[in-house]
């Protein structure tokens, strides 16, 4: 029985193409296109872009991919633990409090400063009331040379900022960067391939599957940190929300 890479070079051969032509027309590089006809997989960036490539690359020429997945699966991924995703958030998160504090009792000391800022903070909001009444009691004996300004309609400045609809993300890499980007699940791709310059993607909702964290993204506008590591990363975004996407969830995975 042919393995995966002669299945797919007899394929490639039979329709007199070369690796150039295939290139062109799945938009991936020349260098990975070999690299899974020699079933040098470690020259791809990770499990998931083999399967990636793997399943565009048997497309092109008429094969059926998932019989070559299933067989990479079964003889290169058997025994290895699936990818986990860092998590994102800062050091101080819910989670790792309660895994770095567990079981610990609060000193005395941090019980008695807590108290102290309870009284002054009471003391405080009895000291605001007691003005707000005073200023109450000025305000109802009559005065006749005070006069009553009439309020203006609002200016553009005074109004808030529209919430935004749409997302918009900018992805800039440092290096050459896979991208994968849907809209939800069991949508169309919307763009995959490996970047070297900025691009910029819109919708109401994007899903992104990044190669690795070398980029600086920008989410409507604002920068959006990456936490640095060596693992491919996906993230969901809304137009008021991101979370990070495990790997079931992340495009093209």
């Amino acid at each position: 029985m042919p393995t995966i890479g002669e299945t797919l070079r007899e394929a490639r051969m039979r329709q007199r193409l070369d690796i150039a032509d295939v290139e062109t027309k799945t938009k991936i590089r020349a260098k990975y296109l070999r690299a899974l006809e020699n079933e040098e997989f470690s020259m791809l960036p990770g499990p998931t872009f083999v399967k990636t490539f793997m399943r565009t690359y048997a497309e092109a020429l008429g094969l059926d991919p998932h019989v070559l997945v299933e067989e990479y699966r079964a003889n290169y991924e058997g025994g290895e633990e699936p990818e986990t995703l860092t998590p994102l958030g800062p050091p101080g998160s819910p989670r790792e409090r309660r895994r770095v504090g567990g079981g610990r009792r609060i000193a005395p000391v941090v019980v008695v400063g807590m108290g102290l800022l309870a009284v002054v903070v009471a003391l405080l909001v009895v000291g605001l009331l007691s003005g707000d009444d005073g200023g109450q009691g000025e305000s109802q004996q009559p005065s006749e040379t005070t006069e009553t300004q009439p309020s203006g309609p609002r200016t553009e400045r005074d109004r808030p900022p529209p919430r935004p609809r749409r997302v918009v993300l900018r992805i800039a890499p440092v290096t050459e960067t896979y991208v994968c980007i849907d809209t939800g699940p069991g949508t169309q791709t919307r763009f995959e391939g490996i970047i070297d310059a900025p691009r910029t993607f819109r919708g109401r909702r994007l899903r992104v599957n990044l190669g690795n964290t070398s980029v600086e993204m920008r989410r409507n506008g604002r920068p959006f940190d990456i936490e640095p590591t060596t693992e491919p990363v996906g993230f969901a975004f809304t137009p008021r929300s991101s979370r990070p996407l495990p790997v079931g969830e992340r495009p093209c995975a």
